[in-house]
């Protein structure tokens, strides 16, 4: 009897012990989720390359740039290069469609991937850097896409440390709908999400909370005005979100007209989707047949109230006009 009277005890002190770990258990879970959710992605891994060889398009070591690494050149047809152009921003104004676009031009190589080396894997090094590219041949201009660095506060001095002649291209959409896209986006991984309302202003319609990502990446103009201590105006090409939609071969002309390239890339390269709402291509690149961006663009914008929308729009109306200063363009966002 006190044999099982103990065992009787034991199993209710376990379970008690097993209920009062029952929150902390859910607290960790919520947590690692958060985590999963906020915290910087991986780093992408380095493609392999053989040992460092001497190549005869650089300059010898003893006249390399002080400070700069002897980095490896890749064998095979071209090599690895630095990129010559980023486009760097913005995150939900339509840089994976401008750079699958581009990637139809012969003289266009670009990474797939963002490698987000300018804001979360810069203490990798250049070499690390490097070996993501793919090879290209002589003329050919190598790039990468990574809309965060536009607002990392690090990104244009880190640039600019590896090359002050950098081609900079930032695509660029109406603050306000892009708010949305970028809470649309979000919404779809986390669902229970507060509402937009909540997240975009302080105490109801109260003041607008320039803390939350979404709001901030909109106020283009500061953000430039940070890259402009670094690279001058002439180095950038701001390409609109929104002709990319409407008129996607003239915006491309643009940018190949930027990037020293014959235009290559024109109409002919596109149809408009009526279901996704923004043009595809008519080949893609290395495929005979059409092809949209993934399922993931073009999603369905969450419903705002139209009194949150005029009150972001008056916000960023002052933000809007500067940049528009800024940049000598009339995005006609208001």
């Amino acid at each position: 009897m006190a044999g099982s009277s103990g065992l009787g005890g034991g199993a209710g002190q376990g379970a008690a012990l097993r209920a009062s770990r029952a929150p902390l258990l859910l607290v960790a879970l919520v947590l690692g989720a958060y985590c999963l959710r906020v915290l910087p992605g991986r780093c992408p891994p380095a493609a392999r390359t053989l040992a460092p060889a001497p190549s005869p398009s650089e300059p010898p070591s003893s006249v390399r740039r002080p400070g700069a690494p002897d980095l490896p050149v890749a064998s095979g047809p071209g090599r690895r290069r630095f990129p010559q152009a980023l486009i760097v921003g913005v995150k939900k104004g339509g840089t994976r469609a401008l750079l699958e676009f581009l990637r139809l031009h012969p003289d266009v190589r670009a990474l797939g991937s963002e490698p987000h080396f300018f804001d979360r894997c810069y203490e990798r090094g250049l070499a690390w850097y490097r070996s993501l590219m793919p090879r290209t041949l002589d003329g050919q201009i190598t790039m990468e896409k990574t809309p965060s660095y536009f607002v990392t506060r690090e990104a244009p001095r880190r640039i600019h440390a590896m090359s002050p002649d950098m081609k900079l291209i930032v695509v660029v959409r109406n603050p306000v709908t892009r708010a949305i896209s970028d809470y649309a986006q979000t919404l779809s991984k986390t669902p229970g999400l507060p509402s937009f309302r909540a997240l975009a202003f302080r105490h109801g319609l109260g003041p607008v909370d320039t803390a939350w990502s979404a709001v901030r990446i909109g106020l283009y103009a500061q953000h430039l005005d940070h890259w402009l201590q670094y690279f001058p105006l002439s180095h950038f090409l701001f390409v609109s979100g929104e002709r990319l939609v409407s008129d996607p071969a003239g915006e491309v002309g643009r940018v190949q007209d930027f990037l020293g390239l014959k235009r290559v890339v024109t109409d002919k390269h596109f149809y408009f989707n009526a279901t996704k709402g923004f043009p595809c291509l008519k080949k893609a690149q290395g495929s005979s047949r059409p092809r949209c961006l993934g399922k993931s663009k073009g999603r369905p914008h969450p419903r705002v109230p139209p009194a949150v929308v005029r009150r972001l729009q008056e916000f960023y109306r002052p933000f809007n006009r500067k940049f528009y200063q800024m940049t000598g363009q009339d995005f006609g966002w208001g």
